[in-house]
């Protein structure tokens, strides 16, 4: 039992604003950066595939965001892995 009823809403309220700020960021991060190479700019206007209703395929740059986001996992994996490996599991 809460003594105080609005901890839940508190609660929600933290979860949901730094997982909406996530999410913006990424989205942000996805769109607008990339690793810059001499033809980037032409890998971004170059039309490779067509396919019906009007969709076009480029072969566009991939995101930096994505990059992280890959090593953060594998970096947060090895941890992982090591540290319980290392310390143990507490009973």
């Amino acid at each position: 039992m809460r003594y105080f009823e609005l901890i839940g809403i508190q609660h929600f309220a933290l979860y949901l604003l730094p997982a909406l700020a996530v999410i913006l960021v990424f989205i942000a991060g996805l769109g607008y950066s990339h690793f810059h190479r001499r033809d980037s700019q032409e890998r971004m206007q170059k039309i490779i595939e067509k396919f019906p209703g009007g969709i076009e395929g480029r072969n566009a740059p991939f995101p930096l965001v994505l990059y992280l986001i890959i090593a953060g996992t594998v970096i947060w994996c090895l941890a992982y892995i090591f540290l319980i490996g290392g310390l143990g599991v507490k009973y």
